[in-house]
């Protein structure tokens, strides 16, 4: 008989998900099979896997241990060490700067991603025990492409991230972003479209009227300094889609320097030999927290700032 006790990184989640990711080689058939003989169960009671759980309560396995060994595998990839631009860690979440080049979350197996390194720092930082990782893996909960840099957020436990993906669901946690765009930006607007993407060229388009598979987009932008025919912009996302700043931007004459993909080829390459710019000037730069109940509401109208690439003060000295 295996005993567990729920802790906090675990508490919030269904039963039925947590015994998935416990038994990780087992089917659902097979663990909703030992739900039903009571060869599982919660707080010494029968149970059927839709519970909620909450720290301190008991689930037990009465399963030998080499069922238990033959279904259950933890899974830790070894990563490169590598230093984390950390600018808040409390108990639930962590918000990291990630630098461009660096992906998000993998794409493929053999990927190192800021997710593996998040894993990685917690395991040495003694937040998160390598036992933990049979029942909960932390994960962010917005993404960057792999050349945008800035704030990622991060839960370290089942709650935070619930509620990370929460306020990012119902835009209430308000995002900004800083890019350098080729070409002169008098005034602030707010632009709308229509945005399509192509999923096999992972690229996509800015339609002025809707057409089947594209989407509504909003962005407002305002510019906060100007240099050598470039200004620097602070947007705000109104609507949070893939390529979504760099594609409205370049639609309405303002390309994002250094983007290879939506970009002005000729303005890239003055922009690389003038400054060293070879990656995209964009930057998640700020993110103002919502009004929060406990065990958050010391983030409840807070607002975290990281600081942008090198490549942003070279071009426009220091920003605020």
């Amino acid at each position: 008989m295996k005993s567990m006790i729920i802790r906090e990184q675990e508490a919030g989640q269904r039963l039925d998900r947590l015994l998935g990711k416990y038994l990780n080689r087992a089917g659902k058939g097979f663990i909703y099979k030992m739900i039903r003989k009571k060869n599982i169960t919660l707080n010494g009671k029968r149970c059927d896997g839709s519970e909620k759980l909450a720290p301190g309560d008991e689930i037990r396995l009465f399963l030998s241990d080499e069922t238990i060994e033959k279904f259950s595998e933890i899974s830790v990839q070894p990563v490169k060490k590598t230093g984390l631009d950390i600018i808040y860690e409390d108990e639930q979440i962590l918000l990291v700067n990630k630098p461009s080049g660096m992906l998000s979350q993998k794409a493929k197996d053999s990927d190192e991603s800021l997710v593996e390194y998040i894993i990685d720092y917690l395991l040495t930082s003694g937040s998160l025990r390598r036992e933990d990782l049979r029942t909960f893996r932390p994960s962010v909960t917005n993404r960057l492409d792999r050349n945008t840099s800035g704030l990622v957020a991060a839960g370290k436990t089942t709650v935070g991230l619930q509620m990370l993906s929460g306020v990012f669901r119902d835009r209430s946690l308000h995002k900004y972003y800083l890019c350098a765009v080729s070409g002169h930006v008098k005034e602030g607007r707010r632009i709308d479209g229509y945005l399509q993407k192509n999923e096999k060229t992972n690229q996509v388009r800015i339609l002025e009227c809707k057409r089947e598979g594209s989407v509504p987009i909003q962005t407002e932008y305002e510019p906060l300094a100007e240099s050598g025919g470039y200004t620097l912009l602070k947007v705000k996302l109104l609507t949070g889609r893939s390529h979504q700043i760099r594609a409205h931007l370049a639609s309405v004459g303002f390309p994002v320097v250094g983007d290879g993909k939506y970009g002005n080829a000729d303005v890239n390459r003055m922009a690389k030999r003038e400054y060293g710019i070879d990656s995209q000037m964009l930057h998640s730069w700020k993110m103002t927290f919502p009004k929060l109940e406990e065990p958050f509401s010391s983030l409840s109208g807070r607002t975290f700032t990281a600081d942008p690439p090198v490549e942003f003060t070279r071009i426009f000295g220091s920003i605020h």
